[in-house]
């Protein structure tokens, strides 16, 4: 923690300060008791029921109209979309993360816990492991719908562990970028506005919800290509228990982009950013 004039902000774990990687029994007490409170919380304003009820509506927005369709060409429906719908669910997920960490910031609880014996890393561990929880809830009653919609896991125990691993780490490596935009933005309005719109164009203008002969020639090569669609296809073929090193290498090396560049956005707002409102 540095300090300049009157105003404090929180700096990036120093590496060399032995207590930024303490595990011991002091770190992970602060941990349980920060990620209880933020499980109340989030319990509390509804933000479970939410992740519930989020999945049901965009399979129910998109199954409906496009069942039909999808079935005179061919294509099972419900087992095509539900990759799609978890990770729009988990997506959002990751939008409720970064409106958490706006509403910490403007509540004062950085100011406080600066002020507090707290470990460093212990806030944004608190709030990735609120934000995995809400994931799995989240990935959980999509599935749970999928299969009252006909969706099912056609491969083995791998397979699925790979389905729903991959999922969760989607939903983490996003909710890393949301909770360090959420500390950048001015108010949760403004977070929910930064990160709503992509989601969704990426989202549609992707072969998670229609194949990509669906699409214009023009727009083909974006919608094959863009990171949702890669993830969509992995998805899929660990579903159908049919993974394969083609599709799931791309799927990869995204995910593992996406993750170096929101640790690096991590680190810029904890070293260059002031947290206190």
């Amino acid at each position: 923690m540095t300090t300049t004039g009157t105003t404090r902000r929180l700096a990036w774990p120093d590496l060399r300060d032995p207590m930024v990687g303490a595990t011991g029994a002091p770190f992970v007490r602060q941990w349980v008791t920060m990620t209880g409170r933020a499980v109340r919380s989030a319990h509390h304003e509804g933000e479970f029921m939410i992740a519930v009820i989020m999945p049901i509506v965009f399979a129910l927005g998109f199954y409906l109209p496009l069942r039909l369709i999808m079935a005179d060409r061919g294509i099972d429906y419900a087992q095509f979309l539900m990759p799609i719908i978890v990770l729009q669910s988990v997506a959002f997920t990751a939008v409720a993360a970064a409106q958490r960490a706006t509403l910490d910031k403007l509540r004062g609880m950085n100011r406080r816990l600066a002020s507090m014996p707290v470990r460093p890393l212990v806030p944004l561990t608190a709030r990735m492991s609120t934000s995995a929880i809400r994931s799995f809830i989240s990935v959980t009653a999509a599935l749970i719908f999928g299969a009252l919609l006909g969706f099912s896991f056609d491969g083995g125990f791998l397979d699925t562990l790979g389905f729903l691993s991959f999922a969760l780490g989607v939903g983490l490596v996003l909710a890393i970028g949301a909770d360090s935009l959420g500390l950048l933005t001015r108010g949760p309005e403004a977070t929910s506005q930064l990160l709503a719109l992509p989601q969704l164009v990426l989202g549609l203008l992707s072969t998670g919800f229609v194949p990509e002969s669906g699409f214009p020639e023009w727009a083909q090569p974006f919608a094959r290509n863009q990171p949702i669609s890669h993830f969509a296809s992995t998805m899929r073929e660990l579903a159908a228990g049919e993974p394969t090193l083609a599709t799931a290498t791309p799927a990869l090396i995204w995910l593992g982009a996406l993750a170096v560049a929101f640790l690096a956005l991590a680190h810029h707002t904890q070293i260059h950013r002031r947290l206190y409102p």
